[in-house]
């Protein structure tokens, strides 16, 4: 969905520039993951994990703070603008010396190069089957709120450092941990230091719904998003309702399967659950047994596996749900 999606988007933008209507720069990448868009197993592609390390591809993003915070501080004045420049240009030198030590650094190095200096980075992605859902950082949060109404996300999930360094926090981390780092040295404290980046990963629905139409209007979605930050010229769309509220993303529960057996899902990607309604039956057929896993939180099931059977610990659903319980690192493997 993401690559149909940057496919239409492109016509868009080619569209605007012959107009004249480009105030910004737009870098836009067609294919993101040539390594896990080639690799098969068993006649199926595997692009989530790097098959030679067993890494997920999106995850292990260098943080960037620590790594320039040495060099920057002693560089950062009173200017906003200029410290945001001096930040830009230490993460371009620190990314020029890095030497990546086989492909898959090589990869993560050549997208950090194109993406660090943006003001916005969206990270298109799908799930296994689900409804249009975000994943950002709260700081990022009311930056990318017009862009969640216009695709009409039905779950924005927030945290701050989800943990793993995703491809999105990679760059949203740069700002707000800097400016961490400088509130606890009283010598730096009083620098400013925005929140230069907002970035997201945008699920757009299952990775099996690929429709042209469904493309297009996400394409649209994001080019009148760029309208509104003010890097495309031209009259907005006026922002729709939000079709859902920011949830924490340590609201969250993860529907795990206690047995294995055949799944029968009673609930479909975009329901609203109370806890205690079901989820999903697990029947085990040589014991000729049916167990109900139901929802314990509250909230939209924005997302099932693709699956059909299960073993014990196996993730079948997401449900966004509105009050923390969650701790420690929050995104699967």
């Amino acid at each position: 969905p993401g690559m149909l999606a940057a496919y239409h988007l492109r016509a868009l933008l080619e569209a605007a520039e012959s107009r004249g209507d480009m105030r910004g720069e737009v870098v836009l990448v067609p294919v993101a993951n040539p390594i896990g868009l080639a690799q098969r197993l068993d006649h199926k592609s595997m692009g989530r994990f790097e098959l030679g390390s067993s890494e997920n591809f999106n995850r292990n993003y260098p943080d960037l703070a620590t790594a320039v915070f040495d060099t920057v501080k002693d560089k950062l004045t009173q200017d906003a603008t200029a410290n945001v420049a001096a930040v830009r240009a230490a993460v371009a030198a620190w990314l020029a010396q890095w030497k990546p030590a086989n492909a898959l650094h090589s990869l993560r190095k050549t997208l950090v190069q194109l993406a660090f200096d943006a003001d916005i980075v969206l990270d298109l992605h799908c799930d296994c089957e689900a409804v249009l859902h975000l994943y950002t950082e709260t700081p990022c949060w009311p930056q990318l709120e017009p862009l969640a109404r216009l695709l009409g996300a039905r779950a924005v999930l927030l945290a701050q450092d989800a943990g793993g360094v995703s491809f999105d926090e990679c760059f949203s981390g740069l700002w707000w941990k800097l400016a961490d780092k400088l509130r606890t040295d009283p010598a730096l404290a009083g620098l400013p230091v925005a929140q230069a980046c907002g970035s997201a990963t945008v699920e757009l629905r299952g990775e099996a719904q690929l429709e042209h139409g469904l493309a297009r209007a996400d394409a649209a979605a994001i080019f009148a998003s760029l309208q509104h930050a003010g890097i495309i010229a031209g009259a907005p769309p006026p922002l729709p309702e939000p079709r859902c509220a920011a949830t924490p993303l340590a609201g969250a529960q993860t529907v795990k399967a206690p047995v294995a057996g055949v799944l029968v899902f009673a609930a479909v990607p975009g329901d609203t659950l109370a806890a205690g309604d079901p989820v999903v039956d697990i029947i085990d057929p040589i014991a000729n047994t049916s167990l109900t896993v139901r929802a314990e939180v509250a909230g939209v099931m924005y997302a099932r596996t693709d699956d059909r059977y299960a073993l014990p610990g196996d993730d079948l659903a997401n449900i966004a749900g509105s009050v923390p319980f969650r701790t420690g690192n929050l995104l699967g493997a």
